[in-house]
């Protein structure tokens, strides 16, 4: 894809250059990170942080995409164990990842970043309809292009829907941004014999049913050789040191 310009590299916190890994990356965020630490909903002040971590990484030339679950507003398989048909749950939790979209894609222009959302599900009011080559065409002007309405499918998740847009638009890897440091060999939160793995296998995340992502979008990344990061968006700063090559988090790998 081409090499990066000297002038479009940042400086790492030591002063050094910070010299990015990856020249594209789809960079999926759960709509969970968006609520802070509010119980539903947007908290403004976080998704103004996460702009501006995305920002630091347009500096130094990366070409960015992004998918942002909806969970903060609604949840389709959720939604369904409360009496609303499973489908209509899920078109409902496409529309709740459109406005998440949005907000971030206004905290981003609103940082000087150029932004466009893409929508699996024609809303041509409020964002373009997803095409395939006018998505690559964006990220080619340096634009950060935002997938909103997941795969426009009931019953596929956001995450199938990262792996598909990335495997899309040939992005280099997939970043996960999570509320943990990582893959573990069990939930940490309830074993604290729990290991991170710093790298694992797509194969193993099938065969030992890690569930960090769905069985969907992992085969789909193995099958096209698409690595995965997982990492915690917590911890400032940390997209960019993926980016730029740091051990953060875990890595998929064959």
């Amino acid at each position: 894809m081409g090499t990066i310009p000297d002038s479009a590299l940042g400086e790492s916190s030591d002063g050094a250059a910070a010299r990015p890994v990856y020249k594209r990356i789809l960079l999926k965020i759960s709509g969970e990170a968006l609520m802070g630490r509010q119980s539903y909903g947007i908290d403004e002040p976080v998704v103004a942080e996460i702009a501006d971590e995305i920002r630091e990484v347009y500096r130094l030339g990366v070409q960015i995409s992004i998918v942002i679950g909806g969970g903060n507003i609604i949840r389709g398989l959720a939604a369904s164990h409360r009496g609303i048909d499973r489908v209509t749950g899920d078109y409902m939790g496409m529309l709740a990842t459109v406005i998440n979209s949005l907000a971030l894609q206004d905290a981003l222009e609103k940082r000087g970043v150029q932004t466009r959302v893409q929508t699996a599900i024609d809303i041509r009011e409020v964002a373009e309809p997803f095409i395939r080559r006018r998505a690559i065409r964006h990220l080619d002007k340096n634009r950060v292009v935002i997938f909103g309405a997941g795969t426009g499918n009931p019953y596929f998740t956001t995450d199938s829907a990262a792996a598909l847009r990335a495997n899309e638009v040939h992005a280099d890897v997939l970043l996960k941004a999570t509320n943990v440091d990582g893959i573990y060999t069990a939930d940490p939160k309830l074993n604290p014999d729990a290991e991170l793995l710093s790298e694992v296998t797509y194969q193993q995340m099938l065969e030992q049913n890690l569930r960090v992502m769905d069985a969907a979008a992992i085969s789909l990344c193995r099958d096209n050789e698409l690595p995965i990061v997982l990492f915690n968006l917590g911890e400032r700063g940390n997209i960019r040191r993926v980016v730029c090559g740091e051990t953060i988090g875990s890595k998929v790998r064959f």
